[in-house]
């Protein structure tokens, strides 16, 4: 097992001793089960899980392991999102409207990637293992944990696309939304523009939108704009000037006036403080 501040990885027969006393958990975390069977307890609700089967476990949760069978073998990973969030995108915004649909602190699914998720987790134990402290090692790692991420949202919207057609309809043209975003933000940053290349309204698209994920179209390209502006501050060294033409505003001081409307900042002040 390794243990560090923002990962928590173990691929065993046994779960550590602190799993199977009461462990708060603020960590997104996987539990994959590869032989055998545990039994464990999620804020006083009761699970089983056996072979080839994958938990999910929400952030802010109560968990303890009560049982386990003696052929059990499980790879677990538990880790903060925090840490990629700036990496995830509007992703973020899917990973909540997961949350939203299945609201559950705890899902137990066979996804048929079983393999893959341990496969990443000991690519990521492999990484903490060794000695390497350049930045090239910590980018790698969270390019994996951004992987991770991508696959578990993967996972849950294949889930949900059986469920009702409705919903799985929305959920598609929320996705095909999002994708639209991320390509055009720069460029078109009109609802009735997205809502063209959907083929809908714009009234349809913002009230669906809004239902599903509690943000506005313009919130999400807001969003978008927003973190754009903050990888260019702290990862370049283009003038404020340079980024607002960059990011297609007319004038460093209309694109400061967006950026500290949104984040209390000017996009002087932001860059000082990250610096």
């Amino acid at each position: 097992m390794e243990l560090t501040e923002n990962i928590i990885i173990c691929n065993a027969s046994t779960f550590p001793h602190w799993l199977t006393e009461p462990f708060y958990s603020d960590y997104v975390g996987i539990v994959v089960c590869h032989q055998g069977t545990f039994h464990f307890c999620v804020d006083g609700t009761s699970y089983t899980t056996k072979a080839d089967e994958t938990v999910f476990l929400s952030k802010g949760i109560m968990l303890q392991v009560t049982e386990s069978s003696s052929d059990l073998q499980f790879t677990l990973l538990f880790y903060h999102s925090e840490n990629i969030r700036p990496m995830l995108g509007n992703t973020v915004v899917t990973m909540r409207l997961y949350a939203t649909i299945y609201p559950k602190a705890c899902h137990i699914i066979h996804t048929g990637f079983e393999n893959m998720l341990a496969s990443y987790a000991r690519m990521l134990q492999a990484l903490e293992q060794q000695e390497d402290t350049s930045p090239y090692s910590a980018y790698e790692e969270k390019l994996l944990l951004l992987a991770v991420t991508y696959r578990l949202c993967s996972i849950f919207s294949m889930s949900y696309k059986v469920a009702g057609k409705d919903m799985a309809r929305k959920i598609e043209i929320f996705e095909s939304l999002l994708k639209l975003i991320e390509d055009n933000y720069m460029r078109e940053r009109s609802v009735a523009f997205y809502a063209d290349q959907l083929c809908l309204t714009p009234k349809y698209l913002s009230v669906m939108v809004k239902s599903l994920c509690g943000n506005t179209v313009q919130q999400l390209l807001f969003k978008a704009i927003i973190r754009r502006s903050i990888f260019l501050m702290k990862n370049t060294n283009m003038s404020i000037q340079q980024i607002s033409y960059e990011l297609n505003f007319p004038n460093a001081s209309t694109f400061g006036t967006f950026f500290k409307k949104h984040t209390g900042l000017s996009p002087k002040h932001y860059r000082m403080a990250t610096e």
